[in-house]
């Protein structure tokens, strides 16, 4: 009989990078945190059943390690995002650098950074392929391309590797997915009703199909930041929910000798809604796959993503 894993081998060894903005671990307290509440099967099972706090430690499961993550890289205050995203996305250390924590877009300096080296250039250049996955409305796509809505460290990153960031069409042909996973916000808020609808599993397992079409596959969400900075813990509690439903339909539809899925945030700041601000929190750090301990070894800050990615994928 056929081994039931032949498939992996249609598969080239790939990675898909989750990031959510402004995701920290904090203290155990219901009233501000929604880790300390929320419904989580699938990301608890990364922790051996213990809710993602400040004193959750790293853990091993049989398919993904945990990793608690420095965000602030010895540079005085709370991390930013403009900053934190480049440090992800070029292996350096952009607010030493830049001489402070800089956001929420990057600053004329960081983007150069960017521009001279990130992971999503590297890819190309060395001749595989990356993409930016989200897709984004209308409006924001003629905004940035009138220079009026500066791009984000992420967005830019994309754009000087040459991509032309996705749009509805890419939606629409499911070659992206939103921000927020499933497309209601894009339904609800923006009215674009011709958009598809997906559950929180769905989406997942549109994250696993579509990733298989790039060597380095990247989505961004940045609802988590949004909530954190307004509120309430409601909107923070369903959003964690739902992502653990994305997470059960990633981890359904993939195979762990196909690539990594690597999960991680820029700064903390949803842990503890009463702030507002962001803290100083460490970050929750994901590895997923068959090559996790390789990927993962001497891995403490959010320096250490680029060398390791480009190792795996060359």
């Amino acid at each position: 009989m056929p081994s039931p894993y032949t498939c992996l081998w249609v598969y080239r060894m790939h990675i898909l990078f989750l990031f959510l903005d402004g995701v920290g671990l904090g203290a155990d307290n219901a009233a501000i945190n929604p880790f300390a509440t929320a419904t989580l099967p699938m990301l608890q099972g990364f922790t051996h059943g213990r809710r993602w706090l400040a004193d959750v430690g790293t853990h091993a499961t049989e398919r993904a390690l945990f990793i608690p993550t420095d965000a602030q890289l010895g540079v005085a205050g709370p991390p930013q995002s403009g900053s934190s995203q480049a440090v992800i996305l070029t292996g350096q250390n952009v607010p030493q650098i830049i001489g402070e924590h800089y956001g929420p877009k990057p600053n004329a300096q960081t983007r150069d950074i960017i521009a001279h080296d990130n992971i999503f250039k590297q890819v190309r250049e060395r001749g595989k392929t990356s993409a930016l996955l989200d897709a984004y409305p209308p409006t924001l796509l003629a905004s940035i391309a009138r220079g009026k809505t500066l791009p984000s460290s992420i967005q830019q990153a994309a754009m000087n590797a040459g991509q032309t960031l996705f749009s509805k069409d890419d939606l629409i042909a499911k070659r992206a997915l939103t921000p927020e996973w499933t497309g209601h916000a894009w339904h609800k808020h923006l009215k674009l009703t011709d958009t598809p609808l997906y559950t929180p599993y769905e989406a997942g397992q549109m994250l696993a199909k579509i990733s298989r079409q790039h060597d380095f596959a990247f989505h961004s969400h940045w609802m988590t930041d949004y909530v954190g900075h307004r509120g309430p813990l409601s909107d923070g509690v369903e959003l964690l929910e739902t992502f653990d439903g994305v997470m059960a339909g990633l981890l359904d539809a993939w195979e762990d000798d196909e690539g990594l899925i690597l999960m991680t945030s820029d700064h903390g700041n949803l842990e503890d809604i009463d702030n507002r601000h962001h803290t100083e929190n460490r970050v929750p750090t994901l590895i997923i796959g068959a090559q996790k301990e390789a990927f993962a070894a001497g891995f403490d800050n959010l320096t250490d993503f680029y060398p390791r990615v480009l190792r795996a994928l060359f």
